[in-house]
């Protein structure tokens, strides 16, 4: 039965070969004096933010770079880049590189205009107030946070990610341009890649898939899988790039509007204890956490197997779902990510926490199958 249904999407959005320098029109007719360039030291080092700070001053919009920005944004880069804004008497935020800076340009905009601690809004739309205009630029092919109502921020302090779901930090224009993400390095292609499939993959498994949202996460996981390999063994392949800028932005859309799961409650741990990239995390978590939920959806993860290339003719729903659960694996395997969670230093003594953790996370309570702790302990175990 088709029932009523919030859609959360950006205003613009400009997607494809050549779209940052059609930005620059959307600019000018902008009513906005000064931007807070929101990026990290790796782009500024490899000339990406230059171009942009080139389109900002053929648009004649003056621009204060804040390029502090670590990955998985802490409380303190939040903080700071605020410190920028107000200083320099910024009108609009600007934020450029993939989820990293997007998610510390939305908690600073949210706090520019709500004010308090960026603590304060851990949780479901807890901000009262638009955040400050953002224009987010986006330079890899994974987290989505440039069409998301979603964003993510590690408390340095206690050792977690603070997950916050807010309409109020959509951005005004979306910019996907994949010649900004040509010639990226093969792991963090590999990372936000799978990063983008988890997205599409727990989106059309969450209790809150709809129709919309399933047509979405569907054509992402087509998308996704058909170019992230060829994106990874040759990074200047454009036609690859743009098949994963396509395939991450309509994830995106599908997951801000349905929610995630259990996957990514529990890789928020895994960032928030061990740093660790956020799409390797996923991607090793993905198919235990799927194998759990096999007996709730298992007809959906068949559906999976098709949208991955699998030939499901003939096939039971649960011998189509474990052939979802080894192409996740064959295709994670393909793209270089490491087996396990003891490969990248996660040791059995902080199981325990991180699973009482995962509980509490936002993303939990989307997942099909509610989890316990026991469930939790048990799938971290089974993917050392």
């Amino acid at each position: 039965m088709l029932t009523n249904r919030r859609i959360y999407l950006p205003p613009v959005s400009l997607v494809g070969p050549g779209a940052l320098k059609d930005l620059k029109n959307d600019l000018a007719d902008l009513p906005y004096q000064r931007a807070l360039l929101v990026t990290d030291k790796v782009l500024v080092e490899f000339g990406v933010a230059q171009k942009v700070m080139d389109v900002l001053t053929e648009a004649g919009i003056e621009y204060t770079l804040f390029d502090d920005v670590q990955p998985n944004p802490t409380t303190k880069n939040v903080n700071d880049g605020l410190s920028l804004l107000q200083h320099e008497n910024c009108d609009f935020i600007l934020t450029l590189g993939g989820g990293s800076p997007q998610d510390c340009g939305k908690a600073v905009g949210i706090l520019a205009t709500n004010g308090g601690d960026i603590r304060d809004y851990e949780g479901i739309h807890l901000s009262k107030k638009a955040s400050l205009p953002i224009i987010a630029i986006n330079t890899t092919a994974g987290t989505a946070s440039e069409v998301t109502i979603n964003y993510v921020i590690t408390d340095e302090e206690k050792q977690i990610k603070m997950v916050m779901v807010d309409k109020n930090c959509l951005v005004s224009i979306a910019v996907n341009d994949p010649e900004l993400m040509m010639g990226k390095p093969a792991a963090l292609t590999a990372s936000t890649g799978m990063d983008a499939l988890t997205h599409a993959i727990e989106a059309y498994v969450t209790k809150c898939a709809f129709r919309w949202s399933d047509t979405l996460a569907l054509e992402a996981i087509k998308l996704i899988s058909e170019s992230l390999e060829a994106a990874v063994k040759n990074g200047n392949d454009l036609e690859a790039r743009s098949k994963m800028a396509w395939g991450q932005f309509v994830a995106g859309q599908s997951f801000s509007n349905a929610g995630l799961g259990f996957v990514h409650s529990m890789a928020h741990q895994l960032g928030g204890v061990y740093n660790m990239p956020h799409g390797v995390a996923n991607a090793v978590l993905l198919p235990h956490v799927e194998r759990f939920n096999i007996p709730q959806c298992a007809a959906k993860l068949k559906n999976v197997a098709g949208a991955m290339g699998v030939d499901t003719t003939g096939m039971t729903d649960q011998e189509g779902a474990e052939a979802a659960i080894k192409a996740i694996e064959s295709l994670s395997k393909a793209v270089g990510i490491p087996s396990g969670l003891k490969e990248l230093g996660v040791k059995e003594e902080s199981i325990e926490l991180m699973a009482e953790n995962a509980l509490k996370d936002v993303c939990a309570g989307g997942n099909p199958i509610d989890v316990t702790k026991e469930d939790a302990v048990a799938i971290y175990k089974a993917a050392m």
